[in-house]
């Protein structure tokens, strides 16, 4: 058997490609869009990608199980579990729809479908056999967003995401039931996870890729709460927020995207910027100067962590960047399911455009004038927030900020803006700018400079 697990930091995801080095067939496991990777695995190990499968339909990330059909000519397997509002529509004439004890065989390889709802009502596990290697024993389990590494899936995605009500209770009570349902399992069942630490997924997960069940036995907190109340209070508490675009996920996932293929983007600078506008320019380098109405988030392995929060599916996009990451740029945006890059202004040659700029305050000055400040936004999560906040701050969630009135009046008063260390309120200063508000500064390292500067 060959086993090999992909990775996208960018994203937090996880896929795998599972073979018969028998008969050379390989099956790929919750792919992810850019299916470059896999084909090049598949092509140096003398495989032949001939099935897909995904354990429910995503809300992280866009799934290119149907691109793996398509340019594959592979049979996709699917789950036939949970009610009617979250079957697989649009796809091929020969998919394959699952229910719990069902199985794929992928050469002498086999994957038993064991349903496991909680986090969708969808949701299937893989536990897997290396019949092919002689063995009658399973050797681990792909739970997709079920078990994690120290942590389960969330249940209200439905809820908070695509505003299904009364879908957090519901996927909590099944979640209790699921876990439950591991227990006939062995210790020495690998655990073969479909998001590692950073995913919005979960509240607490493990950076360590893969883990046993007896592990997670021993160590996750949802095997060792026997009591359901006390299982689903916590499970349903202080889950982080989910960004915007999961909603988008959900919905592009269950009725499909069209193949996604690198174009040539054009590259210049119109007489004017067309569609919606992001500076993908470094905080420092955007607060000098930009164009008001854009937004800015620089393009660094967080990216795609904050740009789901903004971006319109429906309009076109124009970035100022450096041209050179046009490709990778693309693919990036298409694993969340946009794909209507229009223009790339090379940011060298963008200043033609610029008519605005923000200011900043140090943490220090700012905490020697605390006492006299008026107007305080604090653009942190909810969790931070709770965990310490200064007394006379509102809270408004950075990627919320679009769509949220801001509490302030008095068209003279300065607001003064912070998050945790600087990031994300530099952002937030693109957002207000945006909406009008002109008269903003940004406290530099947020929170934890305000602190430590209070504290001497």
């Amino acid at each position: 058997m060959f086993f090999k697990q992909f990775y996208d930091e960018k994203l937090a995801q996880t896929s795998y490609m599972v073979a018969c080095q028998k008969t050379n067939e390989a099956l790929i496991i919750d792919p992810m869009r850019v299916l470059d990777e896999y084909e090049a695995v598949a092509k140096a190990e003398g495989f032949k990608i001939t099935q897909a499968t995904e354990t429910h339909i995503h809300a992280d990330f866009a799934s290119g199980l149907r691109d793996v059909a398509r340019k594959f000519d592979a049979t996709l397997y699917v789950s036939d579990e949970g009610d009617e509002n979250w079957k697989y529509e649009n796809m091929p004439e020969n998919t394959v729809y699952l229910k719990d004890g069902d199985s794929i065989h992928v050469g002498h390889v086999e994957l038993k479908v064991v349903h496991t709802p909680g986090h969708t009502p969808e949701s299937i596990s893989f536990v897997l056999t290396d019949h092919g290697g002689g063995s009658q024993e399973p050797m681990g389990i792909f739970t997709g967003d079920f078990v994690f590494v120290g942590d389960i899936g969330r249940p209200d995605l439905l809820e908070e995401a695509a505003k299904i009500e009364g879908t957090t209770e519901i996927g909590a009570n099944a979640m209790f039931n699921s876990i439950q349902n591991l227990q006939k399992y062995d210790d020495f069942l690998q655990i073969w996870p479909g998001h590692g630490a950073g995913s919005a997924c979960g509240k607490s997960l493990g950076a360590v890729p893969l883990s046993t069940l007896g592990y997670e036995r021993h160590n996750n907190w949802a095997f060792n709460l026997t009591e359901k109340q006390a299982f689903i209070k916590e499970l349903t508490s202080e889950q982080p927020e989910p960004p915007l675009y999961f909603a988008q996920m959900k919905k592009v996932n269950k009725v499909g995207l069209p193949l996604f293929e690198v174009k040539d983007i054009p590259v210049g600078t119109p007489e004017t910027l067309a569609g919606q506008i992001f500076d993908l320019r470094s905080k420092e380098a955007f607060r000098e100067g930009f164009v008001k109405g854009s937004i800015n988030i620089p393009y660094n392995s967080k990216f795609l962590q904050f740009i789901g929060w903004f971006i319109n599916y429906d309009a076109p996009m124009t970035v100022i960047a450096d041209p050179a990451i046009s490709e990778t740029l693309q693919k990036d945006l298409a694993s969340i399911g946009y794909d209507q890059l229009q223009l790339i202004v090379p940011e060298k040659e963008a200043t033609r455009y610029f008519n605005d700029h923000y200011d900043s305050i140090s943490a220090t000055d700012f905490a020697k004038q605390y006492a006299n400040t008026k107007n305080i936004l604090d653009v942190r999560t909810t969790s931070e927030y709770t965990a310490g906040n200064l007394e006379k701050s509102v809270h408004i969630h950075y990627g919320h900020l679009m769509e949220s009135d801001i509490p302030f009046t008095g068209e003279d008063d300065i607001i003064y803006v912070h998050c945790q260390s600087g990031v994300r309120s530099a952002m937030a200063m693109s957002v207000l700018k945006a909406k009008g508000y002109n008269n903003i500064v940004n406290v530099e390292s947020g929170y934890n400079g305000i602190r430590v500067a209070m504290d001497k």
